[in-house]
C-alpha cells in the first residue's frame, strides 16, 4: 500500500520525483555503511516516504474530512510492524495487570465486601471478553493505526472519532505521571531516605528509553514485565490456597470465615455499584491488543490467539486471585485505606501475606507492584504516542487538501471520490481542521512517532509535582479528566462492531469472508455496550451520592458533594463537549451502513486458500492440541 502511494506521487510529479526517490535509496545505502553512531542519529530523521495519509484525495461528502479519506489516513500506517506473536500474547495476558488488581482491589473490597468484589469483577470481565472479541474481529480485518478512533470515525461518526481519539490519548498522557509517582511511592515501603524526585527521574528516563528503542523495545519490555506479573499472580494463588486451608505459620483453617463475619457485602447495592467502577478501571489497558495490531507482523495469526487468551487472564488472574483475597482479608481491615491508589501498604495481596506472618515475601510482592506500575507507564507512552500520531496524520491531510480546489479535469482522483456531488460543491469544498497538531505526524526512519513520544514524555515531567505540597490536588483533577476514558473507549468499540456487522450484511458480504469472527458475536457486542452504559450510570450515582468514608472526615455540604461529583464524572462532559462542538461546527455525517468504507486498509488475504491450508494443518494435530488451539 505504501508502494502504491509512492508510485502515484512519482508518476504525477514526473522525473523529478524519480530522482528524489533514487537519491533517498542512495542515501540509505550510504547510511548502511556509515559508523554506528551516524546510523543511530540518521534513524531519527524523518523518512519522506512515510505517510499514513495519501495526498490529494477529497472525501465523498464534499468535505476535506470524510470517512473514505480518514480511513485511508489510518490504513497506510508507516509504523513499524515488528511485534511478534509472543509479544502480543503477553500484552494480552499481562498487559493490564497492574495497580488496579494489586492495590485498587483493596479499595473495592473495603467498599463492597468480598461478594461485591467477585460479582463486579466477573461481570466487568465478561463485558471485556465481549469487547476484546469485537475488537479482534475488526483489527484482524482492518489493522489500522489508532484503531479505536479510526473505527469510530469509519463506522459511527467522524466527530465521535475525533472525541474518542483525544479521549484515549488524554487517558494515557495523564496516566504516565500518575504511574511514575506511584512507582516512587512504592519505594517508600522500605523507608528509603532518597528523595522521591530521584526515583521519578530514574523511572521516567527508563520508560522514555524503552520507547525510543522502538516498538520492538516496547514489546520486549512488556514481554518481560508480563512474565513477572503472571508468575507473581500464580504464586499468590498457590500461596493463598495453602494459607486458606491452614497451611500457614499459625496452622489455622480460615475457609469462608470472613464471608460470615463481617459479611459478604458492605454498603449494600451502592457498594456493589462503586466496585463496578473500580473494576472497570482495573481492566484499563486490555484494549491495547487492538492498538498494537497496526504494528504486528502477522495480525491474522497473532491477534486471534491473543484475544482468546484474554478470557483466561480474566478467569485466572482476576477472578481466582480476588476470590482468595476475599477469603484471606476482611473488608474491615483499616490497612485497606491507603494514602493513594498506588500505596502498596493498602494492597490486599501484601496484607494477606503479612497476616500469615511470612517475612520477606511482602517485599517481593511490593517489587511486583512497582514493576506493574512501570509496565503501565510504559504502555502509557506507547498508547498515547500512537493515537496522537494517527490523529496528526489526519490533520496533515486536511491542511494539504484544504488549499486545493476540486475540479474533475484537474483532479480525476478527487472526481472519482466525489462523483455524486454538484459542480458547485466540488469547486468549493468545505475545510475541516486537523484532529491534532501537524508536527505530531513526524515518524522517523525506524517507524517511531518520535515527536508524539516526546509530547507523551513531556507529560511525564508532571510527576515532579510529587515534591510539592499541591501534588494531591493536581493529580486528583488530572485523574478526574481521564476517569471514564476506558468506559467510553470500550463502549465505542462495541457499538462500532455492531454497526460494522450491519454494514457488512447490507453491502452483501458474507461472514465467511471474515478472517476472524468474534466468538461472542453481535449479541456479545450489545452486552458489552449495555454494560458500559450501566457503568456510566453507576459512576453517576456514586458521584452524586457518594459512600461515606469509613475512616476520615465525612462528605457533607453542597460544595463537597459538587466537588466529589466532578472528580468522579468530569471526563463525561469533556468528551461530550468535544463531540458536540466538532459536530456543530463541521457538520460531520452519522455514517449510514451503505456508505461505510469496508475496503480501505483491508488486509489482502486469500482467505479461501488460507483457510484450506489451516484446515490441512489442523488435520495432523493431536486431540490435545486441537482442544488447546480452540480455547487459546
Amino acid at each position: 500500500m505504501v508502494k502504491s502511494t509512492f508510485d502515484s506521487s512519482t508518476s504525477s510529479s514526473g522525473s523529478g520525483s524519480a530522482v528524489v526517490g533514487n537519491e533517498l535509496l542512495f542515501e540509505e545505502k550510504l547510511s548502511s555503511k556509515a559508523p554506528l553512531a551516524r546510523r543511530a542519529w540518521d534513524s531519527f530523521r524523518r523518512n519522506p516516504d512515510f505517510h499514513i495519509t495519501q495526498k490529494g484525495q477529497i472525501g465523498a461528502n464534499g468535505q476535506v474530512f470524510d470517512v473514505e479519506s480518514a480511513a485511508q489516513n489510518t490504513a497506510e500506517s508507516p509504523l513499524a510492524r515488528k511485534l511478534k506473536g509472543r509479544h502480543l500474547q503477553m500484552i494480552a495476558i499481562g498487559g493490564s495487570i497492574g495497580t488496579g488488581l494489586f492495590v485498587g482491589s483493596g479499595k473495592a473490597l473495603q467498599q463492597g465486601g468480598p461478594a461485591s468484589l467477585l460479582i463486579a469483577f466477573s461481570l466487568i470481565g465478561a463485558m471485556l471478553f465481549c469487547t476484546v472479541q469485537a475488537l479482534g474481529e475488526m483489527a484482524v480485518l482492518l489493522p489500522v493505526a489508532g484503531s479505536f478512533s479510526a473505527y469510530s470515525t469509519r463506522f459511527l461518526d467522524p466527530a465521535w472519532g475525533f472525541a474518542m481519539g483525544w479521549n484515549y490519548a488524554t487517558l494515557w498522557l495523564i496516566i504516565l505521571p500518575l504511574e511514575i509517582v506511584a512507582a516512587a511511592i512504592t519505594i517508600e515501603y522500605w523507608d528509603s531516605p532518597i528523595s522521591p524526585a530521584v526515583w521519578v527521574t530514574i523511572f521516567l528516563l527508563g520508560i522514555i528509553s524503552i520507547n525510543l528503542v522502538g516498538v520492538r523495545g516496547y514489546g520486549e519490555a512488556e514481554f518481560v514485565f508480563s512474565i513477572i506479573k503472571v508468575i507473581a499472580v500464580i504464586g499468590f494463588i498457590i500461596l493463598g490456597i495453602i494459607l486458606n486451608v491452614g497451611g500457614g505459620r499459625n496452622a489455622e483453617y480460615i475457609g469462608g470465615r470472613y464471608w460470615a463475619s463481617p459479611g459478604a457485602f458492605n454498603n449494600g447495592f451502592q457498594g456493589l455499584c462503586s466496585v463496578f467502577v473500580i473494576a472497570a478501571f482495573a481492566f484499563t489497558g486490555t484494549e491495547l491488543v487492538g492498538l498494537a495490531a497496526a504494528e504486528t507482523a502477522n495480525p491474522r495469526k497473532s491477534l486471534p490467539t491473543a484475544v482468546k487468551q484474554v478470557f483466561w487472564r480474566i478467569c485466572l488472574f482476576y477472578i481466582v486471585s480476588l476470590t482468595l483475597v476475599g477469603l484471606l482479608v476482611p473488608y474491615t481491615d483499616p490497612r485497606l485505606i491507603g494514602q493513594s491508589s498506588s500505596d502498596a501498604k493498602a494492597s490486599p495481596f501484601v496484607i494477606a501475606i503479612k497476616n500469615a506472618g511470612i517475612t520477606g515475601l511482602d517485599s517481593v510482592m511490593n517489587v511486583v507492584i512497582m514493576i506493574s506500575v512501570l509496565s503501565v507507564g510504559n504502555s502509557a507512552v506507547y498508547g498515547s504516542s500512537r493515537t496522537l500520531a494517527a490523529l496528526a496524520e489526519q490533520g496533515k491531510q486536511f491542511s494539504e487538501r484544504s488549499s486545493a480546489k476540486v475540479h474533475p479535469l484537474r483532479n480525476p482522483q478527487a472526481c472519482d471520490l466525489s462523483f455524486h456531488l454538484s459542480h458547485e460543491e466540488m469547486l468549493t469544498p468545505k475545510s475541516t481542521p486537523g484532529q491534532a497538531p501537524r508536527f505530531l505526524a513526524y515518524i522517523d526512519r525506524k517507524g517511531r512517532p518520535l515527536k508524539a513520544i516526546g509530547v507523551a514524555a513531556a507529560f511525564g515531567f508532571l510527576a515532579y509535582l510529587a515534591a510539592s505540597n499541591k501534588d494531591t490536588e493536581v493529580f486528583t483533577w488530572l485523574q478526574a479528566l481521564s476517569g471514564l476514558s476506558s468506559i467510553f473507549t470500550w463502549g465505542s468499540i462495541c457499538l462500532a462492531h455492531i454497526r460494522f456487522r450491519r454494514a457488512w450484511r447490507v453491502q452483501g458480504r458474507s461472514l465467511d469472508e471474515l478472517a476472524f469472527r468474534s466468538q461472542a458475536g453481535v449479541l456479545g457486542s450489545w452486552i458489552g455496550f449495555i454494560f458500559n452504559v450501566l457503568v456510566l450510570i453507576a459512576q453517576f450515582w456514586t458521584g452524586f451520592a457518594p459512600i461515606q468514608p469509613q475512616y476520615g472526615p465525612p462528605i457533607t455540604g453542597t460544595l463537597a458533594h459538587v466537588r466529589n461529583f466532578f472528580q468522579a464524572y468530569l471526563a463525561a462532559p469533556v468528551v461530550l463537549l468535544c463531540y458536540i462542538v466538532y459536530k456543530l461546527i463541521y457538520r460531520t455525517p452519522i455514517m449510514r451502513c451503505k456508505d461505510m468504507d469496508l475496503k480501505t486498509g483491508l488486509r489482502d488475504l486469500n482467505l479461501v486458500e488460507l483457510l484450506a491450508d489451516e484446515e490441512f494443518e489442523k488435520a495432523s494435530w493431536p486431540k490435545w492440541k486441537k482442544a488447546y488451539k480452540f480455547l487459546c
